[in-house]
């Protein structure tokens, strides 16, 4: 099986998140009948390696896919559109695994490096707080000097031919806000007898979002107060994500938040509950993995676009917390569509190029 068809078999069968039985199996399948070693970790993932023919073999770079799909109904007419109702590879992950089998596979024919090569392809990257976490506390690693985590992720801002870093920060933490307010509700005319839980919840909201800076994203997406038009509601709920790009921040605001809902409680004699679902890290690129990527991917003919920072999360930040690492953008082409949408459809002349650049800069690193 090559990369293309690879692709398109998970395409025909996506997994939504820690449920990628059938991805793992087919996985393990490819990897095996290529003589690579692999097992499952993290469940429902797998991982192989591959020794290099000379040079320590204690010293690793780890290549890294995520494997999950997302619960979108695919609208693309296409012979290998999702065959699972409800699910959709909606984010790229079948390109990202098809380009990680695709390196693997000609890596362990020539076997012409130092050291090991070693694969996530990961589960659980869609849900907070990721598979990234669960794959670390199996301590896969253990025994191995570590040189590099590499990861990409398809772009469609980016032609096919293109890929893009940001050297240094690159992509925010990601948090789940929830707040809960709970008062005497009552009837909405009478309101010397009630607490106010809809107003409360409101005073809130508005100070959750004055925490907003260039550095930190903090948004409300879903409020609900099931009252009437005449009722004031017992509860009430939000809740919103957070984001920023430095733990310093991100501390801050937690505080922020809590403090917020004790001037809320005095002010409207109410109980407020602020819960955080503490999720993925910054990724923060290091830099000079960065820039030699660059110029790997110069020499290869790969056009070099540098970003800036955004607001989007991943929890490949979890291994960029203790790991050197690099993550990268891989173009796709404008016709691809946006991400996360039921229409989003990658150019597959993409996977060449992904394959291309993530082979150079694991043997550039391996062979230092």
């Amino acid at each position: 099986m090559n990369s293309i068809e690879l692709r398109r078999a998970l395409h025909r069968n996506p997994e939504l998140s820690f449920e990628e039985h059938a991805t793992q199996r087919l996985i393990m399948e490819s990897l095996t009948s290529e003589g690579i070693a692999c097992r499952a970790i993290a469940g429902t993932g797998v991982i192989a390696t591959i020794e290099g023919r000379r040079g320590n073999l204690g010293r690793a770079v780890v290549l890294r896919a995520d494997i999950d799909a997302l619960p979108i109904e695919e609208l693309n007419e296409v012979d290998y559109r999702s065959e699972n109702r409800g699910v959709m590879h909606a984010c790229g992950h079948d390109m990202h695994t098809a380009i990680l089998y695709g390196v693997l596979r000609e890596l362990n024919r020539e076997r012409d490096f130092e050291g090991t090569l070693i694969a996530i392809f990961q589960p659980g990257e869609e849900l907070n707080p990721g598979g990234a976490i669960k794959v670390l506390d199996e301590n896969p690693f253990e025994g191995y000097d570590v040189a590099a985590v590499i990861g990409e992720h398809v772009d469609s801002r980016l032609e096919v031919g293109e890929i893009g870093i940001c050297p240094g920060r690159f992509m925010a933490s990601n948090d789940e806000i929830r707040l809960y307010i709970s008062g005497r509700g009552g009837h909405a005319a009478r309101r010397h007898e009630i607490n106010d839980t809809v107003t409360a919840m409101a005073d809130m909201v508005m100070r959750t979002t004055a925490l907003n800076t260039p550095d930190g994203v903090v948004s409300i997406g879903r409020i609900v107060a099931d009252g009437a038009t005449n009722v004031i509601p017992d509860k009430v709920y939000a809740e919103g994500t957070m984001r920023t790009f430095s733990e310093e921040l991100r501390e801050r605001i937690y505080s922020h938040l809590r403090g917020n809902g004790k001037i809320i409680e005095d002010k409207y004699g109410v109980t407020v509950e602020v819960d955080i679902n503490r999720g993925y890290p910054c990724v923060v690129n290091d830099m000079l993995l960065s820039y030699e990527a660059m110029i790997v991917a110069t020499d290869e003919g790969i056009t070099v676009r540098e970003l800036q920072p955004m607001t989007t999360a991943e929890d490949f930040g979890h291994y960029t917390e203790r790991y050197p690492s690099l993550f990268y953008r891989l173009g796709v082409g404008a016709a691809a569509g946006g991400s996360h949408t039921a229409t989003f459809l990658p150019d597959e002349r993409a996977i060449e190029v992904g394959e291309r650049m993530m082979r150079r800069i694991a043997l550039h690193i391996l062979n230092k």
